[in-house]
């Protein structure tokens, strides 16, 4: 008896033990149970930001990525998204620790880099968003019926730009190479929001901006383009940072975001009409808009790999920056970090390098119905997107715009129509496009589409042709075909 006595007190004193190791096991996963809170600075209204910011957001990207399992199992994600038109607001955020993730362009970007480093908040560039390799993307507009149609037509007037901002870097960078003066403006800061109000009310005579506003307030009829960045020769880039201390505890935090990055940019691609007319949902920037960026043969390329071709050209731009005392000491050597978007790739199943030696970007494809004829060669492609239809390609100018004569002519409203610059070699809004015609048969010539005035009248000269306003362009060609 007593011995059942002695086995029963062990048998619960054991039950008890065991009960005790639980409820410590317990007691330490409620201890390392954990709240991370991931703060992401966006530019919503950026276009080549939006797979890295209100895409992610909008399908729910974000949360199919970020890990479970692991140090992460008993996680609470806490994530904010804060919107902001430019970046610098991005990097008070990142600063002030309130952000861990950001995107901005490449001017920013390198202050953003600077800044964290000289007061102990190190942010690192772990992945690209968005590019021009030509610089395509910022510009410059003038009023609609302004008088000036070059960068040199500005001398001493008030031209505006949001200080900061890429468009700024490349605004500098244009004076620094055509070896004018800081001062040849009356250069004022202004957002985009003021300054798009301004060139409307005709307050400034030029104003300087990133992607989208240097196509967007031509598309909505109150600007005209004087000067691209692809002029200034120097790439342009959206890249995204991390707070470096954030990257180094969370390492799959942030190679889950960038997962989600490359999955945002799978979908624009796959059915770009679809993504151009969602952002527009999403943002207010009109699809038109949205489409001329980030469409086949768009202005930008979706591809996060950080090149060293983006390295070389950040360090040009720090060097614009350094030379005016307006950026902080960076070793941007050391600030570029691509271990996250390198593991993103292998998680995904491709190959980085394969991707980091590509410059290619998806291009308009088909057959062209109205001339029969294959779309052979991208940069003389053309497209119309057809209200409440379709974006139907084209193979040529000639035949492009053979098809808007057409629609017009079916009673169709066009929304846009779309051609390639054959000069800077981006994507443009034919009704702003200037034209060359030339050629010995003057019912079909050859016909040349040039964002800027002053290139079609460069190669008119040169080929003994005639520069002609779109109208007029329509008018020489035969609505049947060309």
């Amino acid at each position: 008896m007593r011995i059942r006595d002695l086995a029963g007190h062990a048998l619960r004193g054991a039950s008890l033990l065991a009960m005790g190791f639980v409820l410590a096991g317990a007691a330490a996963g409620a201890a390392r149970a954990e709240t991370i809170d991931i703060g992401i600075g966006t530019q919503d209204t950026t276009t080549n930001t939006v797979t890295g910011g209100v895409v992610i957001r909008q399908l729910g990207l974000l949360n199919k990525y970020l890990p479970h399992t692991g140090k992460y199992q008993n996680v609470t994600y806490n994530v904010t998204w804060q919107n902001a038109t430019s970046g610098p607001p991005i990097t008070n955020g990142m600063i002030a620790g309130k952000l861990q993730i950001g995107m901005m362009g490449d001017y920013p970007l390198l202050v953003n880099g600077a800044t964290g480093h000289a007061t102990g908040n190190d942010t690192e560039l772990v992945a690209v968003i968005a590019y021009n390799a030509l610089g395509g993307g910022n510009g410059v507009v003038v009023p609609k019926n302004s008088p000036y149609y070059d960068l040199a037509d500005l001398k001493g007037k008030r031209v505006s730009v949001p200080f900061g901002s890429a468009a700024h870097g490349m605004l500098l960078a244009a004076l620094q190479s055509r070896g004018l003066p800081e001062d040849y403006f009356e250069l004022t800061n202004q957002s985009p929001e003021v300054g798009s109000t301004s060139i409307q009310e005709n307050r400034i005579d030029a104003h300087a901006d990133f992607v989208p506003f240097a196509e967007l307030l031509p598309f909505r009829g109150y600007a005209r383009k004087v000067f691209d960045g692809v002029e200034t020769g120097q790439p342009t880039l959206h890249g995204v940072v991390v707070r470096k201390d954030f990257g180094q505890k969370y390492p799959e935090i942030v190679t889950a975001y960038i997962k989600a990055l490359m999955d945002a940019n799978d979908w624009v691609r796959r059915n770009p009409q679809e993504a151009a007319e969602k952002i527009q949902a999403w943002t207010r920037v009109d699809k038109e808009v949205a489409y001329i960026f980030l469409g086949p043969g768009g202005i930008d390329t979706l591809d996060p790999t950080i090149k060293p071709r983006w390295i070389a050209a950040l360090k040009t731009d720090y060097a614009v920056l350094k030379k005016l005392d307006m950026v902080k000491d960076l070793d941007i050597d050391k600030w570029v970090d691509d271990s996250f978007v390198r593991e993103a790739f292998k998680e995904m199943g491709r190959s980085y390098d394969t991707q980091l030696a590509s410059f290619s970007n998806y291009q308009v494809e088909g057959n062209d119905m109205l001339c029969n004829a294959p779309i052979a060669n991208p940069s003389q492609a053309g497209q119309i997107w057809v209200d409440g239809g379709g974006i139907v390609s084209f193979s040529s100018p000639g035949c492009t715009l053979a098809g808007v004569n057409r629609y017009r002519a079916q009673g169709k409203k066009l929304d846009a129509v779309y051609l390639m610059d054959n000069k800077l070699g981006v994507k443009v809004f034919a009704d702003d496009a200037f034209y060359t015609l030339a050629g010995a048969d003057k019912t079909k010539p050859d016909i040349e589409p040039f964002l800027l005035k002053r290139d079609a009248q460069a190669s008119a000269k040169q080929s003994r042709a005639t520069v002609v306003s779109y109208t007029q362009a329509l008018s020489v060609v035969a609505g049947g075909g060309h």
